[in-house]
């Protein structure tokens, strides 16, 4: 196993992922640098009091003409691009001629075609290794990054055909350190593949929430009972519109494909429902509950992951600070939790979130065993 206490990490960018990353460096592997490039220089300051990073600058320390100070990571032994996707082509060329040798250049992009594409015209194959940590937040930012978001989430690892084999082993082994999945996938059907399970999703989500937007009543009665199903299927439109938007800009065949397929698919069962096609119907739900039902519980994805306990309680006064203090005196962390008033599609009363999975079957132990019941 590698010793990556040794290596100087970069950062061009540090966000909600790559701060994410950084804090799990420092977290597993505590002697590391780490330098760091970020526009804006409060987030800079937060990341270096925290202890993250050892070094770093923001946009007003960069030269005129420039994006970032690309000298400042020629030591870098692994460097990370984690500007949103253009940015991240667009700084490739930037960094080309400051590489230290042997580097290993990566992203975390939610594309990987368009990057690949200008690292070959830019003559990078040989160190370029394409990444995408399928995880996030429905937060932005290096304040909401969190190295637990990587725990059990599956990283993309998409080497160039250059590159070689022992580089691309050592990067499996740091995604591996870091305690995320790495999975290797060529570059082009990782594009085909998240349209279909990330990114047309996106599309359809904020097409729901538009939906409702538009169709409900001026009392917002639509808005005050949409909970349950509504709120789990639009929740990831919270997410940044300006990485959607680029997403959108980079991976636009594989989406407009995908949709086409899934508009044609509403298409038939609203013809079914209009037709009032029983068999049919019946099968459209049924085929896909059995396929949902193959999923685990555990499997990570390109869907933002959530940790979610419902737990019945009494409606009288203490009922949700008693909830709350057992499970903080048992040192699990809550990251929210709330009141279903609509119940119509879920049980429990109470939703309680978490940041990982662990703190879920912990939390679900502890509650059973003082006779909760807990879904």
């Amino acid at each position: 196993m590698t010793d990556f206490n040794h290596f100087t990490f970069g950062f061009v960018g540090l966000g909600l992922i790559g701060g994410s990353i950084a804090r799990a460096i420092r977290q597993y592997w505590p002697s590391a640098i780490i330098r760091a490039f970020n526009p804006s220089r409060d987030a800079l300051e937060e990341a270096m009091g925290d202890g993250v990073v050892n070094s770093g600058h923001c946009r007003e320390d960069v030269p005129e003409g420039h994006a970032f100070n690309a000298a400042e990571f020629e030591d870098c032994d692994i460097l990370f691009l984690c500007a949103p996707v253009q940015k991240n082509a667009e700084n490739l060329a930037e960094i080309r001629d400051h590489l230290k040798p042997g580097a290993i250049l990566t992203d975390i992009g939610s594309t990987k075609r368009d990057i690949h594409e200008h690292v070959r015209e830019l003559g990078l194959t040989s160190c370029f290794i394409g990444g995408h940590p399928m995880t996030g937040s429905e937060r932005t930012r290096y304040h909401n990054s969190k190295a637990s978001i990587l725990e059990n989430a599956y990283y993309i690892v998409a080497p160039e055909k250059d590159v070689p084999k022992e580089k691309s082993e050592m990067f499996r082994e740091f995604v591996e350190s870091i305690h995320a999945l790495p999975l290797m996938v060529d570059c082009d059907f990782h594009d085909y593949a998240v349209g279909g399970i990330s990114h047309v999703p996106h599309v359809v989500s904020a097409a729901l929430v538009n939906l409702v937007r538009k169709s409900d009543s001026p009392e917002a009665v639509m808005k005050t009972i949409a909970a349950g199903g509504f709120k789990d299927i639009t929740r990831i439109s919270s997410s940044s519109p300006v990485m959607w938007q680029q997403i959108c800009m980079t991976n636009g065949d594989n989406i407009v494909s995908l949709l086409d397929d899934y508009i044609a698919g509403l298409k038939t069962i609203r013809d079914e429902i209009a037709e009032k096609k029983s068999s049919q119907i019946y099968d459209f739900f049924d085929s896909a509950r059995q396929y949902r039902d193959s999923f685990t519980d555990t499997d990570s994805g390109a869907l933002n992951r959530s940790f979610v306990l419902h737990v019945d309680i009494e409606d009288h006064a203490g009922m949700l600070a008693e909830v709350v203090t057992i499970l903080g005196v048992n040192g699990i962390n809550i990251k929210n939790i709330s009141i279903t008033h609509n119940r119509e599609y879920q049980e429990g009363a109470l939703r309680i979130e978490f940041y990982s999975a662990g703190a879920l079957k912990d939390a679900q132990e502890i509650l059973t065993i003082r006779s909760y019941n807990v879904h």
